[in-house]
This record gives C-alpha cells, structure tokens and sequence, in this order.
C-alpha cells in the first residue's frame, strides 16, 4: 500500500510539473549565461543566412526618390 501511495505522489509530481523533467541548463547562473550564449549563438546567424540565401543583402540601386532622367 505504501509503494502504491508513493507511485501514486511521483506521478502527480511528474505530470503536475512543468518543462522537462530533466533541466537542459545548469542552475548556476554564471554557467547557465554560458550556456544560453553558447546555444544561442547558432541562432543569432540564421538571420544572416537568410538574407544571404535570398539575396537582400545586395546593394539597393533604387533612389528614395523619383527622378525625371531627362533634360529639363
């Protein structure tokens, strides 16, 4: 009856928590910083890939303004 009980207050505290059950980042701040960085590293680059991939990052030889192109 004891095992059951206990089985019984494990699940609840496994399905009533929130996340994984195993935390992927440490609980020291100064290494989780670290780590945080570290993976989001990857990420901050994507924006630049993107941009490269869909060529956006070429130069804009269109004027902010429209020009007549003739003598006037």
């Amino acid at each position: 009856m004891r095992t059951l009980l206990l089985a019984f207050i494990l699940g609840l505290m496994l399905l009533g928590s929130t996340g994984c059950i195993l935390p992927i980042y440490s609980g020291d701040p100064t290494i989780r910083n670290e780590e945080l960085i570290n993976s989001s590293e990857g990420l901050r680059q994507i924006h630049e890939q993107w941009e490269r991939f869909w060529f956006l990052d070429q130069p804009n030889h269109m004027t902010p303004y429209r020009t007549h192109g003739g003598i006037i």
